[in-house]
């Protein structure tokens, strides 16, 4: 008896891990294709800055500064917009701001 529970016990237990792992990469991509349709024509593709985001003063997301940011902070730029960043409050829900935010952290040096 105690032979079954462990199988079903590890059964289970494998079960949730797999199920974890791709919502996890569910999550990823969806805030990736986020990040490629609202960000990436200002801040480049790799988080580095586009020709265009430079000359509008956009910033490098791979730079220590940025990646020093609180996420509370770049959830509130994400927002409310700075400078002539648009704001995004409206448009997104605070889930897709803070996939948003761990996908920016990707750009880590």
């Amino acid at each position: 008896m105690k032979t079954i529970k462990m199988q079903v016990f590890a059964t289970v237990t494998a079960i949730a891990v797999v199920f974890a792992l791709s919502l996890s990469a569910h999550a990823q991509n969806a805030s990736e294709t986020l990040y490629k349709s609202k960000c990436a024509a200002c801040h480049g593709a790799d988080g580095a800055g586009s020709a265009t985001g430079k000359k509008m003063g956009a910033h490098d997301f791979t730079t220590a500064e940025v990646q020093g940011m609180a996420d509370a902070e770049l959830s509130t730029i994400i927002t409310n917009g700075k400078n002539k960043m648009p704001k995004y409050g409206a448009s997104l829900k605070p889930e897709d701001i803070k996939g948003l935010v761990a996908y920016i952290r990707t750009f880590k040096k």
